[in-house]
Protein backbone atom coordinates (compact mmCIF):
# COMPACT_ATOMS: atom_id res chain seq x y z
CA UNK A 1 0.00 0.00 0.00
CA UNK A 2 1.73 3.45 -1.44
CA UNK A 3 3.23 5.40 2.16
CA UNK A 4 3.64 2.78 4.49
CA UNK A 5 6.55 0.37 5.59
CA UNK A 6 6.79 -2.86 6.40
CA UNK A 7 9.44 -3.59 8.76
CA UNK A 8 9.86 -7.12 9.94
CA UNK A 9 10.88 -8.36 13.25
CA UNK A 10 13.02 -11.12 13.74
CA UNK A 11 14.24 -11.05 17.62
CA UNK A 12 15.29 -13.65 20.37
CA UNK A 13 14.41 -13.26 23.57
CA UNK A 14 17.29 -13.58 24.43
CA UNK A 15 18.39 -10.37 22.55
CA UNK A 16 20.26 -7.99 24.71
CA UNK A 17 17.72 -4.67 25.74
CA UNK A 18 20.45 -2.41 23.78
CA UNK A 19 19.30 -4.28 20.68
CA UNK A 20 15.69 -4.49 21.19
CA UNK A 21 15.56 -0.39 22.05
CA UNK A 22 17.53 -0.11 18.99
CA UNK A 23 15.03 -1.39 16.95
CA UNK A 24 12.02 0.01 18.51
CA UNK A 25 13.72 3.54 17.89
CA UNK A 26 14.45 2.60 13.73
CA UNK A 27 11.04 1.35 13.97
CA UNK A 28 9.15 4.19 14.93
CA UNK A 29 11.45 6.92 12.93
CA UNK A 30 10.33 4.74 10.19
CA UNK A 31 6.92 4.68 10.53
CA UNK A 32 6.74 8.07 11.12
CA UNK A 33 8.22 8.68 7.36
CA UNK A 34 5.49 6.51 6.41
CA UNK A 35 2.75 8.64 7.99
CA UNK A 36 4.65 11.83 6.18
CA UNK A 37 4.67 10.00 3.00
CA UNK A 38 0.88 8.68 3.06
CA UNK A 39 0.07 12.57 4.29
CA UNK A 40 1.07 14.06 1.12
CA UNK A 41 -0.80 15.82 -2.20
CA UNK A 42 -2.76 13.43 -4.23
CA UNK A 43 -1.91 16.27 -6.74
CA UNK A 44 2.36 15.44 -7.62
CA UNK A 45 4.11 17.36 -9.71
CA UNK A 46 4.66 14.71 -12.59
CA UNK A 47 0.48 13.45 -12.15
CA UNK A 48 -1.56 13.39 -14.98
CA UNK A 49 -5.63 13.70 -14.00
CA UNK A 50 -7.60 10.87 -13.36
CA UNK A 51 -10.68 12.23 -16.33
CA UNK A 52 -8.78 14.04 -18.72
CA UNK A 53 -5.40 12.08 -18.62
CA UNK A 54 -3.74 15.56 -18.81
CA UNK A 55 -0.92 16.51 -17.44
CA UNK A 56 -1.94 17.65 -13.89
CA UNK A 57 0.41 19.76 -11.66
CA UNK A 58 -0.20 21.39 -8.06
CA UNK A 59 0.05 25.59 -8.14
CA UNK A 60 2.40 25.90 -5.10
CA UNK A 61 1.24 29.06 -2.70
CA UNK A 62 2.27 29.25 0.53
CA UNK A 63 0.26 31.57 1.80
CA UNK A 64 -2.87 33.44 0.55
CA UNK A 65 -2.97 37.43 1.48
CA UNK A 66 -2.13 38.50 4.62
CA UNK A 67 -0.41 35.35 5.54
CA UNK A 68 -3.90 33.70 5.56
CA UNK A 69 -3.88 29.75 4.96
CA UNK A 70 -7.35 28.89 4.00
CA UNK A 71 -8.99 30.43 1.06
CA UNK A 72 -12.86 30.50 1.08
CA UNK A 73 -14.91 31.45 -1.84
CA UNK A 74 -18.81 31.28 -1.74
CA UNK A 75 -20.43 31.03 -5.01
CA UNK A 76 -24.07 31.75 -5.80
CA UNK A 77 -25.90 29.18 -8.49
CA UNK A 78 -28.27 31.60 -10.30
CA UNK A 79 -29.79 29.46 -12.40
CA UNK A 80 -32.75 28.21 -14.76
CA UNK A 81 -34.27 25.50 -14.76
CA UNK A 82 -37.33 25.68 -16.41
CA UNK A 83 -41.12 24.56 -15.80
CA UNK A 84 -41.42 21.15 -15.25
CA UNK A 85 -37.55 20.89 -14.80
CA UNK A 86 -35.89 20.97 -12.10
CA UNK A 87 -34.72 19.94 -8.51
CA UNK A 88 -37.84 18.39 -6.49
CA UNK A 89 -38.29 19.14 -2.91
CA UNK A 90 -41.08 16.60 -2.50
CA UNK A 91 -39.78 13.57 -4.95
CA UNK A 92 -43.72 12.03 -4.04
CA UNK A 93 -45.26 14.86 -6.11
CA UNK A 94 -43.58 14.19 -9.71
CA UNK A 95 -45.70 13.12 -12.32
CA UNK A 96 -48.46 16.26 -11.14
CA UNK A 97 -48.94 18.76 -13.44
CA UNK A 98 -49.23 21.24 -12.25
CA UNK A 99 -46.59 19.89 -10.00
CA UNK A 100 -47.64 22.81 -7.08
CA UNK A 101 -44.99 22.67 -4.66
CA UNK A 102 -42.10 21.96 -6.42
CA UNK A 103 -42.63 24.76 -9.40
CA UNK A 104 -43.23 27.16 -6.07
CA UNK A 105 -40.03 25.72 -4.36
CA UNK A 106 -38.23 26.40 -7.48
CA UNK A 107 -39.60 29.85 -7.92
CA UNK A 108 -39.34 31.25 -4.45
CA UNK A 109 -35.58 30.78 -4.91
CA UNK A 110 -35.47 33.52 -8.09
CA UNK A 111 -38.28 35.34 -6.46
CA UNK A 112 -37.23 35.63 -3.09
CA UNK A 113 -34.13 33.55 -2.35
CA UNK A 114 -30.97 34.82 -5.01
CA UNK A 115 -32.11 38.85 -3.33
CA UNK A 116 -32.02 37.04 0.18
CA UNK A 117 -28.43 36.00 0.00
CA UNK A 118 -26.98 38.98 -2.19
CA UNK A 119 -28.04 41.39 0.31
CA UNK A 120 -26.65 39.39 3.19
CA UNK A 121 -23.50 39.23 1.69
CA UNK A 122 -23.80 42.88 0.79
CA UNK A 123 -24.64 43.82 4.40
CA UNK A 124 -21.65 41.14 6.11
CA UNK A 125 -18.85 42.67 3.47
CA UNK A 126 -17.79 39.45 2.30
CA UNK A 127 -16.82 38.79 -1.25
CA UNK A 128 -19.37 36.29 -3.10
CA UNK A 129 -19.30 34.80 -6.96
CA UNK A 130 -21.74 34.34 -9.11
CA UNK A 131 -22.07 31.23 -11.29
CA UNK A 132 -24.82 32.22 -14.34
CA UNK A 133 -26.68 30.68 -16.41
CA UNK A 134 -26.46 32.53 -19.87
CA UNK A 135 -30.24 32.43 -19.84
CA UNK A 136 -31.17 33.98 -16.56
CA UNK A 137 -30.38 37.98 -17.21
CA UNK A 138 -32.90 37.99 -20.15
CA UNK A 139 -35.59 35.82 -18.47
CA UNK A 140 -34.96 37.65 -14.90
CA UNK A 141 -34.01 40.88 -15.62
CA UNK A 142 -35.45 42.64 -13.01
CA UNK A 143 -34.09 40.00 -10.42
CA UNK A 144 -30.68 40.02 -12.26
CA UNK A 145 -30.17 43.98 -11.77
CA UNK A 146 -30.99 43.62 -8.29
CA UNK A 147 -28.79 41.15 -7.40
CA UNK A 148 -26.10 43.14 -9.34
CA UNK A 149 -26.74 46.19 -7.62
CA UNK A 150 -26.17 44.70 -4.34
CA UNK A 151 -22.73 42.77 -5.51
CA UNK A 152 -21.49 45.09 -8.14
CA UNK A 153 -17.58 43.54 -8.43
CA UNK A 154 -18.84 39.72 -7.96
CA UNK A 155 -17.21 37.71 -10.60
CA UNK A 156 -19.26 35.69 -13.03
CA UNK A 157 -18.62 32.10 -13.97
CA UNK A 158 -20.21 31.12 -17.00
CA UNK A 159 -22.90 28.18 -16.24
CA UNK A 160 -23.98 27.23 -19.27
CA UNK A 161 -27.11 27.96 -21.18
CA UNK A 162 -29.41 26.12 -18.26
CA UNK A 163 -29.93 23.63 -16.15
CA UNK A 164 -31.94 21.41 -17.96
CA UNK A 165 -32.57 21.10 -20.75
CA UNK A 166 -29.75 23.15 -22.60
CA UNK A 167 -26.15 21.28 -20.86
CA UNK A 168 -23.02 20.90 -22.57
CA UNK A 169 -23.31 18.63 -25.83
CA UNK A 170 -21.42 15.54 -24.82
CA UNK A 171 -19.83 13.02 -26.94
CA UNK A 172 -20.50 15.54 -29.64
CA UNK A 173 -16.63 16.43 -29.70
CA UNK A 174 -14.53 19.58 -28.82
CA UNK A 175 -15.73 21.61 -31.50
CA UNK A 176 -19.22 21.22 -30.47
CA UNK A 177 -18.25 21.80 -26.86
CA UNK A 178 -16.33 24.61 -27.71
CA UNK A 179 -19.04 25.99 -29.85
CA UNK A 180 -21.85 25.82 -26.89
CA UNK A 181 -19.25 27.75 -24.49
CA UNK A 182 -18.89 30.49 -27.16
CA UNK A 183 -22.48 30.88 -27.66
CA UNK A 184 -22.52 30.97 -23.63
CA UNK A 185 -19.82 33.67 -22.92
CA UNK A 186 -21.26 35.48 -26.02
CA UNK A 187 -24.77 35.60 -24.34
CA UNK A 188 -23.36 36.58 -20.58
CA UNK A 189 -21.68 39.58 -22.44
CA UNK A 190 -24.23 40.92 -23.93
CA UNK A 191 -26.45 40.93 -21.23
CA UNK A 192 -24.02 41.69 -18.39
CA UNK A 193 -21.35 43.16 -19.92
CA UNK A 194 -18.97 40.94 -18.72
CA UNK A 195 -17.41 37.77 -20.52
CA UNK A 196 -16.43 35.40 -17.69
CA UNK A 197 -12.84 33.68 -17.38
CA UNK A 198 -14.18 30.97 -15.24
CA UNK A 199 -16.57 28.35 -15.98
CA UNK A 200 -18.45 25.62 -13.79
CA UNK A 201 -20.21 22.97 -15.82
CA UNK A 202 -24.02 23.48 -15.93
CA UNK A 203 -25.55 20.56 -13.93
CA UNK A 204 -22.04 19.62 -12.91
CA UNK A 205 -21.67 17.33 -16.39
CA UNK A 206 -18.62 17.90 -17.73
CA UNK A 207 -16.65 15.07 -19.58
CA UNK A 208 -12.93 14.79 -20.50
CA UNK A 209 -13.47 17.05 -23.87
CA UNK A 210 -14.28 19.90 -21.55
CA UNK A 211 -11.47 21.02 -20.22
CA UNK A 212 -9.42 21.16 -23.61
CA UNK A 213 -12.62 23.24 -25.14
CA UNK A 214 -13.06 25.79 -22.54
CA UNK A 215 -9.29 26.77 -22.21
CA UNK A 216 -9.48 27.25 -25.91
CA UNK A 217 -12.43 29.91 -25.59
CA UNK A 218 -10.29 31.60 -22.95
CA UNK A 219 -11.89 30.47 -19.67
CA UNK A 220 -8.94 30.44 -17.46
CA UNK A 221 -10.17 28.65 -14.20
CA UNK A 222 -12.69 25.65 -13.88
CA UNK A 223 -14.89 24.72 -10.55
CA UNK A 224 -15.17 21.33 -12.41
CA UNK A 225 -12.41 20.14 -10.26
CA UNK A 226 -13.61 18.18 -7.29
CA UNK A 227 -11.06 15.94 -5.77
CA UNK A 228 -8.31 18.34 -3.98
CA UNK A 229 -7.95 21.00 -1.42
CA UNK A 230 -5.27 23.16 -3.35
CA UNK A 231 -4.80 24.58 -6.37
CA UNK A 232 -3.91 22.95 -9.65
CA UNK A 233 -3.04 23.55 -13.42
CA UNK A 234 -4.40 21.15 -16.39
CA UNK A 235 -2.27 21.27 -19.44
CA UNK A 236 -4.67 21.41 -22.19
CA UNK A 237 -3.99 21.14 -25.96
CA UNK A 238 -5.23 24.59 -25.95
CA UNK A 239 -3.43 26.41 -23.22
CA UNK A 240 -3.55 25.92 -19.41
CA UNK A 241 -6.45 25.97 -16.94
CA UNK A 242 -6.54 26.55 -13.35
CA UNK A 243 -9.00 24.12 -11.23
CA UNK A 244 -10.45 25.84 -8.39
CA UNK A 245 -10.94 22.94 -5.42
CA UNK A 246 -14.85 22.57 -5.65
CA UNK A 247 -15.77 19.85 -3.25
CA UNK A 248 -19.34 17.91 -4.04
CA UNK A 249 -19.33 17.42 -0.16
CA UNK A 250 -19.45 21.22 0.84
CA UNK A 251 -22.39 21.84 -2.00
CA UNK A 252 -25.49 22.45 0.06
CA UNK A 253 -27.77 21.59 -2.83
CA UNK A 254 -26.43 17.86 -2.74
CA UNK A 255 -26.70 17.94 1.46
CA UNK A 256 -30.01 19.51 1.28
CA UNK A 257 -31.79 17.58 -1.14
CA UNK A 258 -30.18 14.45 -1.48
CA UNK A 259 -28.93 13.47 2.54
CA UNK A 260 -31.88 15.97 3.89
CA UNK A 261 -30.03 18.18 5.84
CA UNK A 262 -31.08 21.58 7.18
CA UNK A 263 -29.22 24.82 7.04
CA UNK A 264 -27.74 24.48 10.65
CA UNK A 265 -26.64 21.62 9.95
CA UNK A 266 -24.77 22.71 6.75
CA UNK A 267 -23.67 25.60 8.85
CA UNK A 268 -21.92 23.21 11.34
CA UNK A 269 -20.64 21.31 7.94
CA UNK A 270 -18.79 24.24 6.91
CA UNK A 271 -17.37 25.49 9.83
CA UNK A 272 -16.00 22.14 10.82
CA UNK A 273 -14.92 21.98 7.28
CA UNK A 274 -13.15 25.42 7.11
CA UNK A 275 -11.71 24.95 10.82
CA UNK A 276 -10.58 21.78 10.35
CA UNK A 277 -8.14 23.01 7.68
CA UNK A 278 -7.09 25.89 9.20
CA UNK A 279 -6.08 23.64 12.33
CA UNK A 280 -3.90 21.86 9.84
CA UNK A 281 -2.29 24.78 8.80
CA UNK A 282 -1.35 25.93 12.01
CA UNK A 283 0.30 22.83 13.29
CA UNK A 284 2.01 22.27 10.18
CA UNK A 285 2.89 26.23 8.72
CA UNK A 286 4.84 25.06 5.94
CA UNK A 287 2.28 22.92 4.11
CA UNK A 288 0.26 24.70 0.89
CA UNK A 289 -2.17 27.42 1.59
CA UNK A 290 -5.72 25.29 0.90
CA UNK A 291 -9.23 27.09 -0.93
CA UNK A 292 -12.16 25.36 -1.01
CA UNK A 293 -15.29 27.28 -3.79
CA UNK A 294 -18.43 26.27 -1.79
CA UNK A 295 -22.10 26.02 -3.79
CA UNK A 296 -24.26 27.93 -2.66
CA UNK A 297 -28.58 27.49 -3.82
CA UNK A 298 -31.14 30.27 -3.33
CA UNK A 299 -33.84 27.56 -2.46
CA UNK A 300 -31.31 26.48 0.56
CA UNK A 301 -29.46 29.51 1.80
CA UNK A 302 -31.91 31.50 0.23
CA UNK A 303 -35.17 30.95 2.56
CA UNK A 304 -34.88 32.93 6.07
CA UNK A 305 -33.48 29.98 7.44
CA UNK A 306 -31.05 29.45 5.26
CA UNK A 307 -29.56 32.79 5.49
CA UNK A 308 -29.66 33.06 9.56
CA UNK A 309 -27.08 29.92 9.37
CA UNK A 310 -25.50 31.62 6.22
CA UNK A 311 -24.56 34.42 8.44
CA UNK A 312 -23.27 32.82 11.73
CA UNK A 313 -21.26 30.71 9.12
CA UNK A 314 -19.92 34.26 7.84
CA UNK A 315 -19.33 35.49 11.27
CA UNK A 316 -17.27 32.80 12.48
CA UNK A 317 -15.09 33.22 9.33
CA UNK A 318 -14.17 36.51 9.89
CA UNK A 319 -13.30 35.82 13.39
CA UNK A 320 -11.08 33.34 12.29
CA UNK A 321 -7.30 34.03 11.74
CA UNK A 322 -6.24 31.99 9.43
CA UNK A 323 -8.91 32.06 7.03
CA UNK A 324 -9.73 34.48 3.62
CA UNK A 325 -12.95 34.94 2.79
CA UNK A 326 -12.69 35.60 -0.70
CA UNK A 327 -13.57 35.21 -4.49
CA UNK A 328 -12.58 33.19 -7.34
CA UNK A 329 -11.22 36.00 -9.20
CA UNK A 330 -8.73 36.97 -6.03
CA UNK A 331 -7.64 33.54 -5.43
CA UNK A 332 -6.49 33.34 -8.96
CA UNK A 333 -4.92 36.79 -8.95
CA UNK A 334 -2.95 35.82 -5.60
CA UNK A 335 -1.67 32.69 -7.36
CA UNK A 336 -0.27 34.55 -10.40
CA UNK A 337 1.13 36.83 -7.71
CA UNK A 338 2.80 34.44 -5.58
CA UNK A 339 4.62 32.74 -8.97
Amino acid sequence: HRGYWTVSRVESRSAPRRNRTGFLAVYIFLTLIGLLVSAAPAVSDDARDWITALPRDPVHVEAWPGGKKVAVCFVLYVEVWGYGHGPNFRSDMEGRDPDVVDESFRQYAIDWGILRVGRLFNEQEVPLSIALNALFPAQHPDVWKQLRSLVPSAPIIAHGMNNSTQLLPLGRGLDAQAAYIRRTLDMIEKDTGVRPSGWSSPSVYPNGDTFTATAAEGIRYSLDGMDSDTLSRLTTKSGPLVLIPYPAVTVDMGQYLSRAKEPSDLERLWVDYVSELAREAEANPGREATVVAIGLHPFVVGTPAGAAAMRRVLENFKKQRLVWVTDVQAVLNAASEKR
